[in-house]
């Protein structure tokens, strides 16, 4: 099939998305909508951006013939950063394919939807039906951050001490299990992430990378190691790192001839957007404020059971108190 030919099917793709439709690089996971389909080129603007980018037709058929010049399966990872929309767009045509898990645009004889666009519509839906969810650190924010509400935190100097062990408490609890969720969403995220450039979200962006752990080997092997270099025993008799590093830079000998390297893959923060959590935060703020009728009578009645439980949770009880408890009396 000519370049022509599946050209005009991608714009006829194109043309049929849902107005409200969201799209997303394949890489750097940045949102963007399509403004208008011309002829010769696509029209895209990024979310909370007020700039027109148009994707010209030339540029598609780069990469359209890079794809061929591949036998069929091109690395994302080769695109320059502001060439990620053409692969998204490009995959609205039934015959290419995004796998942003593998890294890779394909092309394939059997059609294809594109795992790269969402319809707004459907976020909305999700929302409206936003559910708790089941893990531990749920919980234990949603009771810090009550506490923080009912303590000025400004002043931890005048704060009694029952409510300041209440929040130590409670931020032990958040830390780790929140520390814990982190944990499972790295895994997971590493093994979606096959790029060293940074992957943005709406509050910040991450990135893979990886760190390197050294132990020395026995000392017999490392003796013997530096030994052969021409290093004599004598200004090793005892194997510590400093003296290791400092023989290795007057020596041949690699790292791996002396050190056990465990090499590991980790995920880190990359970069944190303080703004734009504090205008969501806002929002959630002014959202519950604005809150009337019978959703507010049903979020103040949520409001008295979490105190209720916070008080069941923190409050002290004597053992007097509790027999009385018990016995009714």
């Amino acid at each position: 099939m000519t370049f022509g030919a599946s050209w005009h099917t991608l714009l006829d793709n194109v043309e049929e998305l849902p107005s409200d439709a969201t799209l997303v690089t394949p890489i750097s996971r940045k949102a963007f909508r399509v403004t208008d389909v011309q002829e010769p080129r696509v029209l895209i603007q990024y979310r909370d951006e007020d700039e027109t980018i148009p994707l010209q037709r030339e540029q598609f058929e780069t990469l359209y013939r890079r794809i061929q010049d591949s036998y069929g399966e091109f690395e994302l990872d080769r695109l320059p950063p502001d060439a990620e929309p053409y692969a998204t767009v490009l995959s609205l045509h039934p015959r290419f394919e995004v796998d942003d898990r593998e890294g890779t645009l394909t092309e394939s004889e059997t059609p294809t939807g594109s795992p790269l666009v969402e319809a707004q519509g459907d976020s909305n839906d999700a929302e409206e039906e936003r559910e708790e969810p089941d893990v531990s650190v749920y919980s234990d924010a949603l009771l810090l951050i009550d506490a923080l509400e009912r303590h000025d935190v400004n002043t931890l100097e005048e704060v009694e001490t029952p409510a300041l062990v209440n929040l130590y408490t409670l931020l032990s609890d958040v830390q780790r299990n929140a520390n814990d969720l982190r944990k499972d969403i790295r895994s997971i995220l590493l093994d979606r992430l096959h790029h060293d450039q940074p992957v943005s979200g709406q509050f910040g962006s991450v990135q893979r990378t990886s760190r390197k752990n050294r132990s020395l080997k026995d000392d017999e092997v490392v003796l013997n190691a530096f030994e052969a270099a021409g290093i004599e025993r004598e200004r090793l008799t005892t194997v510590d790192s400093s003296k290791v590093n400092d023989a290795l830079d007057v020596t041949e000998l690699s790292e791996s001839d002396v050190y056990e390297i465990d090499e590991s893959e980790y995920i880190r923060k990359a970069d944190v957007d303080e703004e734009e959590k504090e205008t969501r935060l806002q929002g959630l703020k002014d959202r519950l404020a604005e809150t009337e009728g019978e959703e507010g009578e049903e979020l103040r009645e949520e409001i008295e059971e979490l105190e209720d439980r916070i008080n069941e949770l923190t409050s002290f009880r004597s053992g007097q108190s509790l027999h009385e408890s018990a016995s009714g009396g």
